[in-house]
């Protein structure tokens, strides 16, 4: 766990500034979402958001990113591909799983949010076994964040997804394999801050969550196991075992009132209220 008093914590403005980010990325994973099909390829994917992202006055964060520097504005990773696959020729079928990770600046600060789809799964291509896997993910996220609450303690979070995956692998008979390599952070003027956040249940409870607080919550499943290696090009992560993965992620900010949901259009107010969490916007 990364040192506890280097948390940064936001104000008010700041965290509204961080909402316009958030909103260029929410859109940007929106019309991606739409974009990829069949016969488009990853690259494609690519310079449609290296479009939205910088015709919105944006900067990508991803760009550049890292050692060696990330090529790409998003991440964009298929089926046993877990999270940072580098765009490229790679030509999209149906069934295939798409997970899109995407970042975006705006006046220094950072949004950050994923989404997996499913290759013309509106046509019938998917596999109940990924529609199955890109349902519980994006609730085990939603779950996470919803365990966010002022005075109770970080490591929340990774219990609740723990939790859902759980009762779900009881639910469907599936094992999924929650990732533990790769784990959500705080998020600010800088895309990774302190303090992670585990997608998994921990011993250390974390720290105890105050108002300001801004963090990316970002599980990532497998059908399989959990396990994960590294390719040659030192970015895309696989599963050991080539099972299909999943990743979702918002950028969510904690008030007194309730939470934020900085990279969702609607800033979470559905599904907040479906798990019976508060939604607090700041006007």
């Amino acid at each position: 766990m990364l040192g506890r008093d280097r948390i940064q914590y936001k104000s008010p403005d700041q965290v509204r500034a961080m909402r316009r980010a958030g909103v260029v990325v929410g859109e940007t994973l929106e019309m991606l979402r739409a974009a990829a099909v069949a016969g488009r390829t990853t690259r494609d994917l690519n310079d449609l958001a290296e479009q939205r992202i910088r015709g919105a006055g944006a900067v990508p964060s991803f760009l550049g990113y890292g050692h060696p520097p990330f090529s790409g504005t998003v991440c964009i990773s298929v089926n046993d591909e877990v999270v940072h696959g580098l765009p490229g020729d790679r030509v999209l079928a149906d069934g295939d799983v798409v997970s899109i990770d995407c970042g975006a600046i705006v006046d220094g600060w950072h949004g950050d949010a994923a989404v997996t789809v499913i290759v013309g799964a509106g046509q019938g291509h998917a596999r109940p076994d990924d529609v199955e896997l890109v349902a519980v993910t994006e609730e085990a996220m939603w779950r996470g964040i919803a365990a966010l609450a002022v005075g109770e303690r970080l490591h929340a979070v990774g219990a609740a997804v723990e939790d859902h995956v759980a009762a779900s692998s009881r639910r469907t008979g599936q094992p999924y394999g929650i990732v533990e390599e790769y784990v959500g952070h705080g998020i600010g003027t800088e895309m990774h801050q302190d303090p992670q956040v585990p997608n998994y249940r921990v011993r250390d409870k974390g720290v105890r969550v105050k108002s300001g607080l801004v963090v990316a919550i970002e599980p990532m499943l497998t059908r399989g196991s959990a396990q994960t290696r590294v390719l040659a090009d030192d970015w895309t992560v696989v599963s050991v075992d080539g099972s299909r993965a999943a990743h979702f992620e918002h950028t969510v900010a904690v008030g007194e009132e309730g939470l934020w949901v900085l990279t969702a259009l609607d800033g979470g107010a559905a599904k907040l209220a479906e798990l019976g969490a508060p939604f607090a916007p700041l006007g």
